[in-house]
Parts: structure tokens; sequence; C-alpha cells
């Protein structure tokens, strides 16, 4: 179901349709609300301009997230295939001891 979201970015107010529920929504609008104001006070720039370099710089920080995200499912695909060889081997030493004591207990 749709929510209808009302938010004041850079004091202009937007009616936002999404899935996601307002406080996520609100906080989205807050995130690009601060990110444009941060970039009109300090650089002097026209709210076109913010609102652009707003866009490119937030799009940068979600490629980065995005690209961090996928080294770590590596990291984890990485991992969790070398705990399995380490389990597979750690059974074919049990296999193999359990074999030495069988033999160990027929000879004596």
């Amino acid at each position: 179901m749709a929510n209808r979201v009302t938010m004041t970015i850079c004091g202009t107010e937007y009616i936002l349709v999404a899935e996601e529920d307002a406080a996520y929504m609100e906080k989205i609008g807050s995130m690009v609300d601060t990110e444009m104001r941060s970039l009109m006070d300090s650089a002097h720039m026209s709210r076109d301009a913010a609102a652009v370099l707003a866009a490119v710089n937030l799009a940068d920080q979600l490629t980065k997230a995005q690209e961090g995200a996928e080294n770590l499912r590596r990291q984890v695909k990485t991992y969790l295939d070398e705990a399995s060889r380490a389990k597979s081997e750690a059974a074919e030493l049990r296999r193999k001891l359990q074999n030495a004591q069988n033999q160990n207990n027929r000879r004596g």
C-alpha cells in the first residue's frame, strides 16, 4: 500500500507517494534537505545547483556503500568456503582417526 508523505525540502513542500513508511520517507527527505542546505550555505549556490550537486553527492555515497556491501559479501563467501573446507578436512581427519583406533583395537 502506497503512503503519501508531505515533506519540506529547502523551504518547498513536496508530496511523495511511496511504499515505504512515513518515518523512513521523512528521514530520506531530511537527508536531502540537510545536504542541499549545507551546499547552499557553504558554496553560496542556487537551489537548483544545490539540488543537482546533492543528487550527485548522494549517488556517490550510495555507489560507495553498494561497492562496500559487495566487497563484504565476497569476503563472507570466502570465509564460508574456507569454513566448509575446514569442516570437510576435520571430518576426514576424524574418519582416519576412527579407522586407526579401530585397527589398534583389533590388534590389541
